[in-house]
């Protein structure tokens, strides 16, 4: 189908596509000295000690663990309300995820109340994803965990450029912290992903598990600096190429305002839809403040409204989403209990609307005007 304005658009910019021809032209296209500038950039912008690039924010969650050292017989307990790859990541390494509920029905965030509930002898660690692009309440999951010497990892595979409650950048509250570069993300490459840590021990053994744990690399061969290599550990081929790491280098000093433009627009988008009685926004202005916007999600007041949205404005040729909760999923099936209540409601009730850093107001307009429409005619 094509969509007349679809969830989200990615710009290609032409110092975008010359960045990654003169990639090719170099002839150098595995992970290289591209890979490690996209590195220094991404902390930087971050504000983060270390940054290490691999092949996709699933296996940023992978290495991640294993950096924790989760493992067998291990519990860490994950939001239900997220992408599957954040409770996929513990079973990699043979942890169980445990789910927990949402803070409420308009922050869709995990509750730092429930995790409490579910910290067991045989927790080891908490994800917490930031979702939507909003950051969640990390001051008192910081010091649950560091009361009960749990790890904390943060999954802002949606958050990059999100702020706290305090001010700080999201990504340095944990002791790892998770990116994404997928072509719906903000800083978006196709496929590539990081790992954030303030710990250079973290670092070093996500850098030697995503290259199949060698003691060196293709590039420190090619100039010379190694002749062979050893194996040290079971890792695996998360590397990030140079030409995703290029395109990356060109796009990220864009980000900071193209963060702010998909700000403008979630703020059109509250002034318009705010005052409709059947529609939630979720969290608040401070919160969208701090937000760095990967998705607009509103609330509708039953299931049935909510299906009549995603049917009428697919009808006009808008396009929307929802997240669905794990534990509705197959494969999480027999972790449903009633106290995820919260998260399936919300799960159950949200849609996503058009957003990305290059939609205008005529646009945002367009589609609060047929979203205002379709409730009224509900």
């Amino acid at each position: 189908m094509t969509w007349t304005v679809p969830l989200t658009d990615v710009v290609v910019t032409d110092d975008d596509v010359a960045a990654v021809m003169d990639c090719y032209a170099s002839g150098w296209l595995t992970m290289g000295p591209r890979t490690r500038a996209f590195e220094d950039a991404v902390a930087q912008f971050t504000g983060s000690t270390h940054a290490v690039a691999v092949s996709s924010g699933t296996a940023a969650l992978h290495l991640a663990c294993r950096a924790a050292g989760i493992g067998p017989g291990d519990e860490v307990i994950v939001p239900t309300m997220t992408f599957l790859a954040t409770a996929h990541a513990p079973r990699y390494c043979g942890a169980t995820p445990v789910l927990c509920d949402s803070a409420s029905p308009t922050d869709m965030n995990l509750s730092v109340e429930d995790v409490s509930r579910r910290i067991t002898p045989r927790t080891k660690a908490v994800i917490a994803v930031h979702f939507c692009g909003y950051t969640a309440d990390l001051a008192p999951l910081r010091t649950l965990c560091d009361e009960n010497g749990l790890v904390l990892i943060e999954d802002m595979a949606q958050a990059i450029g999100a702020r706290y409650a305090d001010g700080r950048p999201c990504g340095t509250g944990g002791d790892l912290a998770c990116v994404s570069f997928f072509s719906k993300k903000q800083l978006s490459v196709g496929e590539g992903g990081a790992v954030l840590t303030g710990s250079s021990g973290a670092a070093d053994i996500v850098r030697s598990l995503r290259s199949h744990a060698m003691t060196s690399g293709t590039w420190d061969r090619h100039r010379g600096h190694e002749d062979s290599y050893d194996i040290v550990d079971l890792g695996y081929n998360y590397r990030l190429d140079e030409p995703r790491a290029a395109l990356g280098l060109a796009r990220i000093p864009r980000l900071a305002a193209e963060i702010d433009a998909r700000r403008a627009a979630v703020l059109r988008y509250r002034e318009r839809l705010g005052f409709s009685e059947r529609l939630t926004l979720l969290w608040d202005d401070e919160a969208v403040s701090r937000s760095s916007h990967f998705a607009f999600p509103v609330l509708t007041d039953t299931h049935e409204l909510r299906v009549h949205l995603r049917r009428s404005l697919a009808e006009a040729g808008i396009q929307t989403t929802r997240y669905p909760a794990l534990h509705v999923l197959e494969e999480y099936a027999g972790q449903t209990d009633a106290s995820l209540s919260v998260a399936e409601a919300t799960a159950d009730r949200h849609l996503c609307l058009p957003l990305w850093a290059g939609i205008d107001d005529d646009t945002v307009d367009r589609v609060c005007e047929r979203v205002l429409h379709d409730v009224r005619e509900a």
